[in-house]
């Protein structure tokens, strides 16, 4: 900026990003019918005192749900379990504007994260997959004064592969008519993660035999593919290392003779005023204590690990770290429950 020189125009939105030298790509493209610049939509960061004017003449709002944080202008309401978000009143809004007053809501909404699989007692029995990310949805909407449902997904149950072998998914959260569906389980000797249902991001296969990973989720859900287990054989790869749960922004890693795979990365949002990563995969294990146990997704995923997977951070809709132990009890960690994040401007 220039102090000698005044804007002699009108802005029509403006982001302020502190901190970071970004290109014009993050603000705008070209139009490919009329080939004129045109914005697009910031979703990045915008550091310690950055923000976003939208000039869009929507109300200044208030209201109750949730816990309850302050960054500048902004309320941010946090909900770590079911409940309601209640618009109170709406002001300040542009007299030009027709109908019902509203108030532009950003959000953030996190299925829960899926178990990551125990596995069999059989000694000739590989690695259990990690759980795959509740889906991952950010975005705005236009709110009247009413009361809107908000509910938070748990995460999936950790369990040994006798009581549940067919592993346990996330929960579905939703609210403003958008659901992020949870994430799938990972998978356990004889019961393929391919026979489950669409849901986050997919669970990783098993090792040995079985071993095909989930994909992730499709229509608009952010959500990746789990990770394959290494198929392997008794003489050349005894570890039989199980795929990785895939996060919100990466699949998870395939499994090998010996290592189980990592889970998928999760993704970082700042709608909180601070960044923070969510939505990881869990690891895969190996056979026995032998080779690498697969890493936790960043984000909140868990870590495989014997004889029992470790289980995701709460309220971060990441999945939970498989396990397996020859001859013996071993249990999958649990997914984490999932999160609704709601921001919007209150003076």
């Amino acid at each position: 900026a220039n102090a000698a020189f005044n804007l002699d125009g009108h802005l029509a939105e403006v982001n302020f990003v502190d901190g970071y030298s970004l290109p014009a790509s993050y603000f705008g493209e070209t139009d490919t019918v009329g080939n004129q610049w045109i914005p697009i939509k910031y979703s990045g960061a915008y550091g310690n005192n950055g923000f976003y004017l939208p000039f869009k003449g929507y109300g200044i709002a208030v209201a109750t749900g949730g816990s309850i944080a302050t960054d500048g202008d902004y309320k941010v309401h946090s909900f770590t379990s079911n409940g309601t978000f209640e618009v109170t009143s709406i002001t300040n809004t542009d007299p030009s504007l027709t109908g019902a007053a509203t108030a532009e809501i950003e959000y953030l909404i996190i299925g829960g994260g899926g178990a990551g699989a125990g596995n069999s007692t059989s000694a000739n029995v590989g690695g259990a997959g990690g759980g795959g990310a509740g889906a991952y949805i950010p975005g705005s909407a236009l709110l009247t004064a009413q009361t809107y449902a908000v509910v938070v997904g748990a995460g999936g149950t950790g369990a040994t592969y006798a009581a549940n072998p067919d592993g346990d998914p996330g929960d579905d959260s939703s609210a403003f008519g958008i659901t992020a569906e949870g994430g799938d389980a990972g998978g356990s000797y004889g019961y393929p993660v391919t026979g489950y249902s669409d849901n986050g991001s997919g669970g990783g296969g098993q090792g040995k035999s079985d071993n095909s990973a989930h994909a992730g989720a499709t229509g608009g859900q952010f959500g990746n593919d789990g990770g394959d287990g290494h198929a392997g054989g008794n003489a050349g790869d005894p570890n039989y290392g199980a795929g990785g749960g895939g996060g919100s922004s990466a699949v998870g890693a395939d499994g090998s003779g010996s290592a189980g795979g990592a889970g998928g990365a999760g993704t970082a949002s700042s709608i909180t005023g601070s960044s923070v990563t969510r939505a990881g995969g869990g690891g895969g294990s190996t056979k026995n204590n032998q080779g690498t146990q697969g890493a936790a997704g960043s984000g909140g995923g868990g870590a495989a690990a014997m004889p029992t997977g470790a289980s995701a951070t709460a309220n971060t809709g990441s999945g939970g770290g498989g396990a397996h132990k020859s001859n013996a009890t071993s249990t999958g960690g649990s997914g984490g429950s999932g999160i609704v994040i709601i921001r919007y401007k209150f003076q």
